[in-house]
């Protein structure tokens, strides 16, 4: 039975640091992998292209390098694309857009294996994750979809009124606050409302670990880092793969390109 590396580090409080990759191409996730500095990677399909052909060899990459995997899903084919994703070997699924509490009881389900006891959507099958001959066993298949890591984007007004609740869902394994999305749902401008982004933010860490679900942040700095993690948070997710290139591409790149205009 393959071993979930995620649903390890968080059954065991651990850490995690991770970056968001939008480019299928797995050489991208062996190069990031192979620096040692991540514990898994999250594949953008929200944003991203992709065949499901990519997600398998996504998946396989951070496999040769022991790190953990995670999608992130758009909200109306989440089922779908979650149930393909998880079939190939994603450890996690970042689901997002959710409002209320019985839309997150819903999606669990519909992640959740097929028997009497977990009550889910999910059947067996035949992909990856079930290995091949012999096949897993159908209890130990539902064994190992039950650890399958669920984590949500907290990110419209709604779901902030109802953060309590929602965290206090079994099968919550992680939130994540979006704060675009959250101040465009209560028709606001991010750069006008930095304090009350930061006020809910926060409310959405404090009661997350009240509830014993894990928060996850999304930093760019150091510092960024050390300021969440004294609000008792352990999982940070650092940039994204467009981040990066858009910093040096109006960087480096743009003073260079400045530098040859005067030469003319």
């Amino acid at each position: 039975m393959r071993l979930n590396k995620m649903r390890e580090i968080l059954d065991n409080n651990g850490t995690t640091v991770t970056t968001r990759i939008w480019s299928s191409w797995p050489t991208i996730v062996e190069a990031a992998a192979s620096t040692g500095s991540f514990d898994y990677f999250e594949f953008l399909a929200e944003y991203a292209p992709f065949s499901f052909s990519d997600l398998e060899n996504f998946v396989r990459a951070c496999e040769l390098y022991d790190t953990g995997s995670m999608i992130k899903v758009d909200f109306q084919n989440r089922a779908y694309v979650a149930q393909k994703a998880a079939a190939v070997g994603f450890q996690a699924v970042l689901f997002t857009d959710h409002e209320t509490p019985e839309q997150i009881r819903e999606t669990i389900k519909l992640v959740l294996p097929k028997t009497p006891e977990d009550e889910g959507k999910f059947g067996y099958p035949n992909a990856r994750w079930i290995k091949y001959h012999p096949e897993l066993k159908q209890m130990d298949y539902a064994a190992m979809n039950r650890s399958l890591v669920k984590a949500f984007m907290i990110e419209k007004k709604e779901a902030m009124d109802h953060i309590e609740e929602i965290c206090s869902i079994p099968g919550v394994d992680m939130v994540q606050f979006g704060p675009s999305d959250y101040c465009m749902s209560r028709g606001w401008n991010c750069a006008d409302h930095k304090e009350d982004i930061r006020e809910a933010h926060e409310k959405m860490i404090t009661t997350a670990l009240k509830h014993g679900v894990q928060p996850r942040v999304e930093i760019a700095t150091l510092e960024d880092a050390e300021y969440y993690r004294a609000l008792g948070v352990k999982h940070f997710c650092i940039l994204d793969q467009m981040d990066i290139l858009m910093a040096a591409w109006t960087g480096t790149c743009a003073e260079v390109k400045k530098m040859a205009e005067a030469m003319k």
